[in-house]
């Protein structure tokens, strides 16, 4: 089978457009991937899965869900964007493409349009960019089982990294950019659906849980309609923080998910997120480490438990995680801060 391409399609002026609304620098990444069930805004809800990755195979248990979706057995068919034009990969494809194997997890392109270092592992498509309407996009395309390069179960990504900073009070780091959510994970089951789209990471005093663990992962989740032709796609996301409990936390006791907003497919939306230290207010003695994100214009701020044991502070941004099917995440206008004191 041949490897995908991108196809560029420009809607006629005429044309009506149908649309239904309805964890950095270690393989150790742990990350829970897992939701019971969905959440109403600002309404946690917990995890039942561990997150241990299964060392004999990609498939991890899924989860006994409470409601599933249908298993979505149509064939891929182009769908009509919201954009005068479209970078959005459709129709049959393979898990892996030649020339997409690389043997170095950071593979990328010169001088690419997208700040930050690559961590590839898919070997369904390497990083690339598309004009879309004037503007370049960062394309991050990955499949369910395209992690060529770890052998104990962790999930595909392709994802950029920058460097991190300290935890004295003050010191932050603080990424800004515009996302396009074209396709997630798709399993089937709303629990295993599914991609991250960025995460805050940062190391801690004392032990506990990954030797680099996620902070938080903010996952997206498809929510389907139905197009033009009368057939069932991924119409908009639903967007969690999926946070700690406590340091290392892992599991439905160590992790839950909280449900922020939904945004719309193929749509660009401003994206923020500022990691760092700083004073607590009400005790000049102790810590506030924050994780403070606004998406859409919309501020989601959350405090890190036991801030007296952070290290450090860290963002990732990209594609990460797909249990199924294929994940399609563009990404442009990226600028990255970082301040230590």
């Amino acid at each position: 089978m041949k490897k995908p391409r991108l196809i560029l399609k420009l809607l006629p002026a005429f044309a009506a457009i149908f649309l239904l609304t309805t964890s950095c620098d270690s393989n150790s990444d742990e990350i829970l991937e897992d939701v019971s069930e969905v959440a109403t805004p600002e309404t946690s809800i917990t995890i039942n899965e561990d997150e241990t990755p299964n060392t004999s195979s990609n498939t991890e248990p899924e989860l006994e869900m409470t409601t599933e979706l249908e298993n979505d057995t149509t064939s891929p068919s182009e769908v009509v964007a919201t954009a005068a034009q479209s970078d959005e990969l459709v129709g049959p494809y393979n898990t892996c493409n030649p020339g997409a194997s690389n043997g170095n997890r950071v593979n990328d392109i010169a001088n690419p349009i997208n700040k930050g270092t690559i961590d590839d592992r898919s070997c369904y498509a390497d990083y690339s960019e598309s004009v879309i309407n004037g503007t370049t996009w960062g394309v991050y395309n990955i499949t369910d089982g395209s992690n060529h390069l770890d052998t104990n179960g962790l999930q595909p990504r392709i994802e950029r990294s920058f460097a991190r900073s300290n935890a004295n009070i003050g010191s932050f780091v603080e990424f800004k950019g515009t996302v396009r959510i074209l396709e997630t994970g798709s399993t089937g089951n709303r629990g295993t659906d599914g991609t991250y789209i960025m995460q805050a990471k940062g190391k801690h005093t004392g032990g506990g849980g990954s030797p680099d663990p996620a902070i938080c992962l903010y996952l997206a989740k498809p929510v389907y309609g139905t197009n033009s032709e009368g057939e069932r796609v991924q119409v908009s996301f639903d967007i969690f923080r999926e946070q700690i409990n406590f340091r290392g936390g892992s599991g439905s006791r160590g992790r839950q998910v909280v449900f922020l907003k939904n945004v719309k497919k193929d749509v660009p939306t401003a994206i923020e997120l500022k990691v760092g230290v700083s004073a607590d207010p009400n005790d000049a003695t102790r810590k506030i480490h924050y994780a403070n994100a606004k998406i859409g214009g919309e501020v989601f701020n959350w405090n890190i438990p036991e801030a007296e044991r952070a290290t450090q502070s860290g963002i990732r941004y990209g594609a990460y995680r797909v249990r199924g099917g294929r994940a399609q995440i563009r990404w442009t206008n990226t600028t990255f801060v970082r301040n230590n004191n």
